[in-house]
C-alpha cells in the first residue's frame, strides 16, 4: 500500500466518522448554538474555517447567510462539493483567507485550531477579515480530558494522554478565551458542552487513540490490542461511552 493511498484511506474513514457524528442530536444542537453566537445580520457574510465536508456552510446558507467554507484538504473539499453542490467552498489557508479586509460579519472555526501550525496568525487574519463589531466563534475539544469508560483506567489514561501528545495543540480549546483577548477581541465568552458518544460508529476514534499511543511507545502492542478488544466488546453490547468536553468561545471584533 502506498503512502498516498494510506492518506486517502485515513481521510475517507475520517469523513465517514465525521458524517456519523454530525448527525447526532447533540452535535446538531452545538452547531445551532454556534450559529446563534455569530449574531449574523440578514444576508451577512460568514467564513467557516476548516469547513471539512461543509455541513455548517450548507446550514448557514440555508439560514440566509452568504456562507464561505475554506479548507486545505482537497479530499474534504471534494466531499463537500458532492454533498452540497450549490455551496461556496474554497481551498485556502487559515492564515491567508480569501476575503478582503472587513468583508465578513462572522467567522467560525470548528475543531480546527488544534491542528493549525500558527493559531495566533490565524486569529490575526480572522480579525483582518471581520468588520468592526463582527463576531468570531471557536469550537473545539480538549484532547487531554476525553473520558472513555474502561475496565482498565490506568491504561486508558495513558492512551488518552499519549494520543493528545501527538496533536500540535491538544489543549488549545481551554485557551480560547486568552487567545481571543490577546488578539484584541472583546466581549469574550466561553461555554463548555459535553459530547457523549455511545454508538459503535465511534470505534475508529478509539482504534486511532490506541494506534497513536502504540506508535509513541506509551503502550505495548499487546496492551493496545487488549484495550481495543475491550472497547469493541463494549460497543457490541451497547456499553461504549466516550465523553468529550467541547469548548465554545465567542467574541466581538
Amino acid at each position: 500500500m502506498t503512502e498516498t493511498h494510506t492518506v486517502h484511506t485515513d481521510t475517507d474513514t475520517l469523513i465517514r466518522v465525521l458524517e456519523a457524528a454530525e448527525t447526532m442530536p447533540g452535535a446538531a444542537r452545538l452547531r445551532t448554538r454556534s450559529y446563534q453566537l455569530l449574531r449574523l445580520p440578514p444576508g451577512g457574510t460568514v467564513v467557516d474555517v476548516g469547513c471539512g465536508t461543509a455541513r455548517a456552510v450548507a446550514e448557514l446558507a440555508e439560514h440566509g447567510a452568504r456562507a464561505i467554507g475554506v479548507d486545505l484538504d482537497p479530499t474534504m473539499l471534494a466531499a463537500a462539493r458532492r454533498r452540497f453542490p450549490d455551496i461556496d467552498v474554497r481551498a485556502a489557508d487559515a492564515t491567508v483567507l480569501p476575503l478582503g479586509d472587513g468583508q465578513a460579519h462572522g467567522y467560525r472555526a470548528d475543531k480546527v485550531y488544534h491542528v493549525l501550525p500558527d493559531p495566533h496568525a490565524a486569529l490575526a487574519d480572522a480579525r483582518r477579515v471581520l468588520v468592526p463589531g463582527g463576531r468570531i466563534v471557536l469550537l473545539g475539544q480538549d484532547w487531554d480530558t476525553i473520558v472513555i469508560d474502561s475496565d482498565q483506567p490506568d491504561l486508558t489514561r495513558r492512551i488518552v494522554h499519549a494520543r493528545a501528545d501527538t496533536i500540535p495543540h491538544p489543549r488549545i480549546a481551554r485557551a480560547y478565551r486568552n487567545l481571543l483577548l490577546d488578539a484584541g477581541f472583546h466581549d469574550v465568552d466561553v461555554e463548555v458542552h459535553t459530547a457523549v458518544f455511545t454508538d459503535a460508529t465511534m470505534l475508529p476514534i478509539v482504534v486511532g487513540h490506541a494506534s497513536a499511543a502504540h506508535r509513541t511507545g506509551a503502550v505495548s502492542g499487546e496492551e493496545a490490542e487488549n484495550w481495543v478488544n475491550e472497547q469493541t466488546r463494549r460497543a457490541q453490547n451497547e456499553r461504549l461511552l466516550i465523553a468529550v468536553p467541547m469548548f465554545l468561545a465567542s467574541a466581538t471584533r
